[in-house]
């Protein structure tokens, strides 16, 4: 009886290891009062332009990380340099790919929470296309012109249809002067951290997207057991739905 008693806790136990490996961990908000902010794809530091003044107002400390856009690597590393600049705990906020260099580079003690906003949020060594590819293909990815010396970037009618498709158009087209050419090696890159797993996290699903079919985003917000909003905009709901967004990084810094 003994022995079958110590058989099964054992079981348990090692049960209760594998659940904690694999499931996401939400953890209580811990207070901070800096922001960094991380821009995705075919977009520059400038795509959070509305957010930062509503959360500078609130009081929070903001920064812009600029990626580079020549690898998953080098925009992870970029986002480490502002994380190293920050007094204490800060919030970890990306737009679309963005969420892959979060995810990647989240996992610093400095994060105290993730803010995913219509975002990519793979798991570690998973294929993002793969499971992108589980649902119907976004509008905006016809549009994606690639160069011969291995950059990609979108073309102006996919950009203001389907990537800023509720953005005032002279606003729009602003954006899309200012899109950052991507390197092709980012859409196979696969991250090797999944920082929303030991992070607590926040999502907000833009359900109008033609850039990352809105049921992804759901699945993902899910998965990662975020906190989750949905917000009536497109793929550039953050310079469209600025309030919302603001508000949403707020309850993640704990204001």
């Amino acid at each position: 009886m003994k022995l079958s008693i110590l058989t099964t806790a054992a079981a348990l136990l090692v049960s209760s290891a594998s659940f904690a490996q694999t499931t996401p961990i939400q953890k209580a908000s811990i207070e901070a009062n800096n922001v960094v902010l991380v821009h995705g794809l075919y977009a520059d530091a400038s795509s959070w332009s509305e957010v930062i003044p509503l959360l500078q107002k609130a009081g929070l400390h903001v920064t812009a990380v600029q990626n580079p856009l020549t690898s998953l690597a080098d925009d992870a590393e970029a986002t480490r340099r502002v994380l190293a600049l920050q007094d204490g705990p800060t919030v970890l906020v990306a737009h679309s790919y963005g969420g892959m260099v979060i995810s990647q580079a989240g996992i610093d003690p400095k994060v105290s929470a993730l803010v995913y906003v219509a975002a990519r949020g793979p798991d570690a060594g998973e294929d993002y296309g793969a499971l992108a590819g589980r649902y119907p293909a976004a509008p905006a990815s016809a549009g994606l012109i690639k160069s011969a010396d291995g950059y990609a970037q979108l073309s102006e009618a996919a950009f203001l249809k389907d990537f800023a498709g509720d953005v005032e158009p002279a606003k729009a087209k602003t954006l899309y002067a200012v899109q950052g050419q991507a390197s092709q090696s980012i859409f196979t890159a696969r991250t090797t951290q999944a920082a929303w797993r030991v992070k607590p996290s926040w999502y907000a699903v833009s359900s109008q997207d033609r850039t990352i079919n809105p049921s992804l985003q759901r699945f993902m917000a899910n998965r990662m057991n975020a906190q989750t909003i949905e917000v009536a905009g497109s793929h550039l709901a953050l310079i469209s739905h600025p309030q919302e967004i603001a508000e949403l990084i707020l309850k993640a810094a704990g204001k």
